[in-house]
């Protein structure tokens, strides 16, 4: 089967977006957000035991959402499979019920897992979305604390939020020097001003055919029946937000203390480009993202390994 693609992008940068015009193609299938899959790679270490990871299948939300069964994918399972392998099978029952050949994934919280993502998937396509981090705060944090993407390290200031925007988009880009050729960056912006052109250079990365459909917005997808996705029922369009009229200019220098050095790099103009980014106030602010972000990924992890982790994802269906 050909490599996944994954789209990688902090939360509220668009990668909605992107998502809905790939899973457009005929020869992709792109999910909406999944979550399971580090919760199954800390559950099952390299090999899986396919009775307790099947029994584990049967917990998930989101397989139930998406009408998937264990048995749907025991097909896809043989005995001395790795976890990476039984992980893909999940998604290749999933494209298979698409009648897609092949498979990708979109998932923000996952931009802190990216050592994991690329040590089960190695082959996998990269195609990281970078979002102004001013205009993605303004959407960030107008949204109600229990959306998914606000239930850790909880970003309430600009500043925090420009912590993880930068330490994400970085750890992101660490993935690309490595990944190499496998990896293409591009910005939110460009995709809403210049659609196709956009599409066309992911399509070209990812070897997928080119279509037109890609770009019809009349396809409406399911999320788009999320409040916090509405704006998918219409085309793209530029300016929904824009921290030049939205943001006060005392939080968009808090921002710039933190990020303004990525916001550099990634071509956005600054309020005070002299200043050194990040700045004193801007690095601690960085260093209390990193030592929440650590101790929440621990603690995460170890909940997972756990039995409690069964106690509370009770067998659905």
């Amino acid at each position: 089967m050909a490599p996944p693609l994954i789209v990688l992008g902090v939360g509220r940068s668009g990668t909605t977006l992107l998502r809905v015009m790939l899973d457009r193609n005929s020869e992709l299938a792109v999910p909406y957000e999944t979550f399971f899959v580090p919760q199954l790679a800390h559950r099952h270490g390299r090999r899986p035991k396919l009775a307790e990871f099947l029994d584990d299948l049967g917990r998930l939300r989101t397989l139930y959402d998406w009408g998937v069964t264990p048995e749907d994918v025991w097909p896809h399972l043989r005995e001395g499979m790795t976890t990476t392998e039984a992980i893909r099978a999940i998604f290749e029952t999933y494209a298979e019920r698409q009648g897609k050949p092949r498979w990708g994934d979109k998932t923000p919280l996952y931009m802190q897992q990216l050592p994991l993502l690329e040590r089960l998937f190695p082959d996998a396509i990269w195609v990281h979305l970078v979002r102004d981090g001013r205009d993605a705060a303004l959407s960030f944090l107008e949204l109600p604390a229990g959306f998914a993407g606000k239930t850790w390290a909880h970003p309430r200031t600009v500043a925090q939020f420009a912590a993880r925007w930068r330490t994400e988009i970085r750890a992101a880009r660490r993935l690309g020097r490595h990944a190499g050729e496998r990896y293409l960056e591009l910005r939110y912006e460009d995709l809403v001003a210049e659609p196709e052109r956009e599409l066309r250079r992911v399509c070209e990365h990812a070897s997928l055919r080119w279509e037109p459909g890609m770009l019809d917005h009349t396809r409406i997808s399911d999320a788009a029946n999320m409040p916090e996705h509405r704006n998918l029922a219409q085309p793209p369009t530029p300016g929904l937000r824009d921290w030049r009229s939205q943001m006060s200019r005392e939080d968009a220098l808090s921002f710039e203390e933190v990020a303004g050095d990525v916001l550099r790099s990634a071509g956005y103009e600054l309020l005070d480009p002299g200043v050194g980014y990040p700045t004193r106030r801007g690095r601690a602010e960085l260093a209390r993202f990193a030592a929440l972000s650590r101790s929440w990924n621990t603690t995460a992890a170890a909940y997972q390994r756990s039995p409690l982790w069964r106690r509370s994802h009770p067998p659905l269906g």
